[in-house]
Formats: structure tokens, C-alpha cells, sequence
């Protein structure tokens, strides 16, 4: 139960907050339209009547947001009970994930014969979590918007104190996203949103219908934000991810704001400077609030390897290294695209799949869909880009920027990748 003692709030202000919040949203709705096409139709010939609609979910959750704003409830809340209100609401959904795992074994069970009423109490006790979620939820996302903009400011990123455009944000069911590339290039040329509650059954079929209709290579994949505003972001019981995806969509609606957001779309080029520059600010940012208002969930450092020793013998072998496979995976399919085999690159990819299943890594499909959507993540080295030098020119600029919101300031009014490749040799220049 939470108890709010009201106090004064300034009219004016908040009247002023609330028109803001409807001008943003409104700007960066439009921002998020499906871009026209032929090829865009050809592929929504499929999918027309399952697509996600964002104009209702948006308007929906503004809704909830204004109201929020209008009370202003997680102001008058003292800082501990909010930090305890954060962690309460983490510790529900983490119960809400356990019983609906539950949930799904009793009804996938052979030996139970009547999984309805094998499941009557774990139902009624989900009942009630759900009702609590639904009471807390927008409390808590209150409080986590208040602290990311606290962090947001203190980093540079604010004007007068306040970020621009506001934090917000909403857990709700995310809509998978249906990726499609041309087989004999890896390139990214629609990506769809559909409704969440295609089984995979559906799935695996609409992409069979798509390759087989449109000679092309697709994928329907889960993520775990869209930049809209208020941004949506798939409900979590780890705070550090949920810190960092809250981050990654605030920093596409500030880039939105800027030439590199508004030109996402131009390039495949500008794509990955968005992604990755958004990666690496919410990183930031995340683990800024995590160390700041958790610190008992900061994760503790990774292990260190031991230092070389040539006279040494190795005691086992080295670990998997998935980005590391991902980039010889890449690196050889591109390769092949180049030579015109496309059969190859798609019968090597199978194989690769077939290799990193074996070691731990549960890929469903692994096509150039795959390597089109998840190469445009490039803030760490290696991995699904290969040797894609969009990623490393960001990770240049963020390695040589005196802080994270130099870093943004600067790629944010950037509408090239000509740009991007100016200011990195700018800076080896002044640093030879």
C-alpha cells in the first residue's frame, strides 16, 4: 500500500509540463511512421492485418503519462520510500515471471490431464499480482523517469536542470519486429512491427510466406525498446537492463530532436550511428542511476584473465567467445555476397547456426535478416557488424570526447557518415 501526502503544486509549471509533453509526443509519433515504398508494400501485403498500432499505444500511454504529471504523485514521496517503491516493484515482476513460468510447464506437461484445474491456485495468485503490478507499476515508472533525469542532468545533458525532451517511459508487451534484407546483400529495408501475441507457429510461417513471395531474407525478432514518446520498454525484473533501455530510447528521442535522429532512416549508414551512439550513452547513463540510487545491485566486475605466461601450459581450453565467432561468421558471409554466392553464404550460415547452438547459443535463424538488424548495435568491438566501420568511427568519438554529453552534442547534429569520418581524423590529427 502507498501513501502520498499532497502538498502545493505550481499550476502554471505543471500546465506548462503537460503542453510540452503533448508537443514532443506528437512530433516524435510522426518520426516513427512506417517510411513509403514499393518495396515497403510488397511486404506489408503480409502483414497488414497483425501490424502493432502505435498511434493507439502511444495515445494510451500519454495518457497515463499526463495523468501522472497532472498529480505529481512521486514528488511528495520521501527519496528512501521511492527507492523501496523501485525495488518492491523489480521483486513483482520477478514473482510474476516465476508463476507465469510455472504457468507454461503445467500446461506443457504430458503427465498433467486437466492443466486448467492443475493451475487454479497459480492463477489465482498471478490474478493478484497482476493487480498489484497494474496499481505500482506507473509509481515506480515515476520514480525511475525523476531519477534518470537527475543522472541525465548532472551528466550535461539538461537544459535548466531539466532533460529535453522529458524521461518517460512504459512497460507494456513489446511488438516482435519483422526484419527484411535482400539475400544477396546485408541490408536492412523494412522493419514491421506486429502484434505480440503471434505464437511462434504464426511466425516461422510469415517468414516462409515472405522469403518464399519476395526472393528476400527475413526474420521477426523481440526487442526490448521503441524510441516513441513516451518510449516503451518490455517489463523486466533486472533493474540494470531496464536502467539501460530506459536510457537508449530517452537518447533516440534526443537525437530525434537533432539532424542524426530525424535522418535515422536515410542510410544504413546513419542507422548504425543511432544505434550504437544511443547503446553506448544508455550504458552510461544506467549504470550512472544504478550506481547512484542502488549501489547493492551494481553487477560486480568481470573476471579478469591471468596474465600471460608463455612457460605455462593451459589448464583448459579457452571459453566460447559468441562475438568473437559472430564477427568470423560476418566477416566470411560478406565476403561470399561480394563473390555472388549467395546459396554458400546461406548454407555457411546454417552451419554456423548449427556450431553456436552446439555451444549454448539458442539461434532460431541465421540469415542476413540476422546480421541486418543486430549489426546496427555496434558499441562493443566484434560481433554481428564484423568489419563495418560505422561502429568503430562512434566508438572513436566516444573514446576521445571529454565527456558523454560532448559525445552526443556533437554526433547529434551529424547527417552523414562523411561527418562522423571527418571528426575522428579531426582528432587523430590534433592528437599526432
Amino acid at each position: 500500500m502507498i501513501f502520498v501526502m499532497m502538498r502545493g503544486v505550481n499550476p502554471i509549471k505543471r500546465f506548462l509540463k503537460l503542453a510540452t509533453l503533448l508537443a514532443v509526443a506528437i512530433l516524435l509519433l510522426g518520426t516513427s511512421a512506417i517510411p513509403p515504398g514499393d518495396r515497403i508494400e510488397r511486404v506489408r501485403a503480409y502483414t497488414r492485418d497483425i501490424e502493432f498500432d502505435y498511434i493507439a499505444w502511444t495515445f494510451n500511454a500519454l495518457g497515463v503519462k499526463l495523468s501522472q504529471v497532472a498529480l505529481q504523485s512521486n514528488s511528495y514521496l520521501p527519496n528512501q520510500q521511492g527507492l523501496e517503491i523501485v525495488l518492491e516493484y523489480i521483486d513483482l515482476i520477478a514473482q510474476i515471471q516465476r508463476g507465469e513460468a510455472q504457468l507454461n510447464n503445467i500446461y506443457a506437461d504430458p503427465n498433467v490431464s486437466d492443466p486448467a484445474d492443475a493451475s487454479a491456485d497459480l492463477r489465482s495468485e498471478l490474478g493478484e499480482l497482476y493487480r498489484r503490478r497494474e496499481a505500482l507499476s506507473p509509481v515506480a515508472e515515476s520514480i525511475l523517469q525523476d531519477q534518470i533525469s537527475q543522472v541525465v542532468a548532472d551528466l550535461g545533458l539538461s537544459a535548466a536542470g531539466q532533460p529535453v525532451p522529458p524521461v518517460l517511459f512504459h512497460s507494456t508487451p513489446l511488438p516482435p519486429a519483422l526484419i527484411i534484407s535482400p539475400r544477396d546483400v546485408i541490408r536492412q529495408e523494412a522493419n514491421i512491427s506486429l502484434t505480440p501475441e503471434l505464437s511462434l507457429e504464426q511466425r516461422v510461417a510469415l517468414e516462409e510466406a515472405v522469403d518464399d513471395g519476395l526472393d528476400v531474407s527475413s526474420l521477426i525478432v523481440g526487442i526490448g525498446g521503441v524510441g516513441l514518446y513516451p518510449t516503451m520498454v518490455m517489463q523486466t525484473s533486472d533493474l540494470n537492463w531496464l536502467s539501460e533501455v530506459v536510457a537508449h530510447e530517452w537518447v533516440h528521442n534526443f537525437l530525434t530532436l537533432r539532424p542524426l535522429g530525424l535522418n535515422y532512416l536515410t542510410s544504413p549508414e546513419l542507422r548504425t550511428m543511432n544505434e550504437t551512439a544511443a547503446s553506448i550513452a544508455g550504458i552510461e547513463i544506467g549504470r550512472a542511476l544504478v550506481e547512484r540510487f542502488y549501489p547493492q545491485l551494481v553487477p560486480p566486475p568481470a573476471p579478469q584473465p591471468p596474465p600471460a605466461d608463455e612457460n605455462r601450459t593451459p589448464a583448459e581450453p579457452p571459453p566460447f567467445d559468441f562475438r568473437a565467432e559472430m564477427r568470423e561468421t560476418r566477416v566470411t558471409v560478406d565476403q561470399l555476397l561480394v563473390e555472388g554466392e549467395v546459396e554458400e553464404a546461406e548454407a555457411y550460415m546454417e552451419l554456423r547456426r548449427a556450431y553456436l547452438w552446439e555451444n549454448g547459443y539458442r539461434i532460431r535463424k541465421l540469415n542476413q535478416a540476422y546480421f541486418a538488424f543486430y549489426g546496427a548495435y555496434a558499441d562493443q568491438p566484434g560481433g554481428a557488424a564484423g568489419e563495418d566501420p560505422v561502429g568503430e568511427a562512434v566508438r572513436q568519438l566516444r573514446a576521445n570526447s571529454p565527456s558523454l554529453a560532448a559525445f552526443l552534442k556533437t554526433i547529434s547534429w551529424m547527417s552523414s557518415f562523411e561527418q562522423l569520418q571527418r571528426a575522428v581524423e579531426t582528432i587523430h590529427d590534433d592528437s599526432a
